[in-house]
């Protein structure tokens, strides 16, 4: 799984040639661990149609305040630099993926 801070998200999210899913989550987050397994599969079964991330709000404040996320989990799926898709909360992978597939 790709870890982006504030001074990669730039190059790897924004610059990245395939859609990007960034998932924004805190280690204090009980609803981010619970979504992780699930963006890892994401992550591992869409390989090659999609690059998947993962943004720690704590240490990377500045990028979580420019796209303005004030909740987490929050999954911001990113082409060709501009958000065009944000899930908010936990969801069942059939559901984030049935949110996700016509964007891809």
């Amino acid at each position: 799984m790709l870890e982006v801070t504030d001074a990669t998200f730039e190059s790897e999210v924004l610059q990245a040639t395939l859609p990007t899913l960034v998932d924004f989550w805190a280690t204090w987050c009980a609803p981010c661990r619970m979504v992780a397994p699930i963006v890892e599969e994401i992550a591992q079964e869409q390989s090659g149609r999609m690059k998947v991330a993962k943004l720690d709000v704590d240490s990377n404040m500045s990028t979580a305040v420019r796209y303005g996320v004030t909740s987490i989990p929050t999954l911001i799926l990113f082409k060709e630099g501009k958000e065009v898709k944000r899930l908010i909360g936990y969801r069942p992978k059939e559901t984030l993926m049935a949110d996700l597939e016509p964007l891809l």
